[in-house]
């Protein structure tokens, strides 16, 4: 659980630090209820077979829910005066599916004196690392 009353600054953040990893369980239910809200109607992300006929084990996450899943990775570890500026050069390796439970993890790669953080993200499954970004947050400089 979140603690939001934490909120980290320039300060505290060194260079090749990990960041804290969240987790979660990816299920049938999870997977429709994210493609509902989005729209994204296809059918690889709720039927088995169809996901199937693509090389995947089950349905499989789309993309805004990996997106989704780096976002609330990162603005759980900045706090609330942290501001995102970009998650990208998003590269899927492998599917996450019904089954897996999925990782998300960071590391710092470098930071800037006007509070720009840089970092290296990725999602892991049971088995390998699944997806690839990179994201850039703006710490406050101060508490």
């Amino acid at each position: 659980m979140a603690d939001w009353t934490r909120q980290i600054t320039l300060r505290d953040v060194a260079a090749s630090e990990e960041i804290p990893e969240i987790s979660m369980p990816i299920t049938l239910q999870r997977l429709v209820m994210e493609a509902g809200s989005n729209r994204d109607l296809s059918l690889i992300h709720h039927d088995k077979e169809v996901a199937q006929s693509t090389g995947a084990t089950d349905a499989y996450m789309n993309t805004f829910f990996i997106i989704g899943l780096f976002e609330r990775m990162l603005r759980e570890w900045m706090g609330t005066r942290g501001r995102l500026k970009k998650i990208g050069s998003l590269q899927m390796k492998s599917f996450n599916v019904v089954g897996d439970v999925v990782y998300c993890k960071g590391k710092v790669t470098g930071k800037q004196d006007d509070g720009t953080v840089n970092l290296d993200i990725r999602m892991e499954n049971q088995e390998k690392v699944t997806v690839t970004a990179v994201a850039v947050v703006i710490l406050p400089l101060e508490a």
